[in-house]
């Protein structure tokens, strides 16, 4: 089967990739491009660990072909830092407040978190909770992920 020609611009990088067809973004982002921050849990969606922004909208890229990102933009959890030295307010909060656990979902909640800040920079804690529904932690409660949200919100509308 031929190889697909994918360009695309990741963080802010320019990629050309060659891939199958059918392979996912996902699996094009961590085992062709090696940037192994995105996640993959569950392959179906359901989980977000894999979140990413394609073309500015918060999708799962398990369920996006490679091929379907060709012209477009990605972010991935590797461009989200304000530079080498200093985390995102996101970040920051996360590590202060305990938001994260083992490691496996942070990297779409805060993608999915940020993407939400962008869209709403003050919102409640019901809406925090509605827009991160898509994804699955099994280590914590939530309330520590909704708490370092707030934080982060509050410090972004004050700087």
């Amino acid at each position: 089967m031929p190889k697909a020609h994918v360009t695309t611009t990741i963080n802010g990088d320019a990629y050309e990739v060659l891939c199958e067809p059918g392979q996912t973004l996902v699996d094009v982002i961590r085992n062709g491009l090696g940037l192994t921050g995105t996640k993959e849990g569950c392959s179906t969606g359901d989980c977000g660990a894999c979140s990413v922004m394609l073309d500015g909208e918060l999708v799962c890229s398990c369920l996006v072909l490679a091929v379907e990102a060709d012209g477009k933009s990605i972010d991935t959890i590797e461009g989200m830092a304000e530079g080498e030295d200093e985390l995102h307010p996101l970040q920051r909060n996360f590590l202060e407040l305990n938001g994260l656990q083992c490691g496996i979902c942070t990297p779409g909640i805060l993608i999915a978190a940020r993407a939400l800040l962008e869209r709403n920079p003050d919102p409640t804690e019901t809406e925090i909770r509605f827009w991160l529904a898509g994804n699955l932690c099994r280590c914590t409660g939530y309330d520590k992920v909704i708490r370092s949200v707030q934080a982060a919100a509050e410090e972004m509308r004050e700087a």
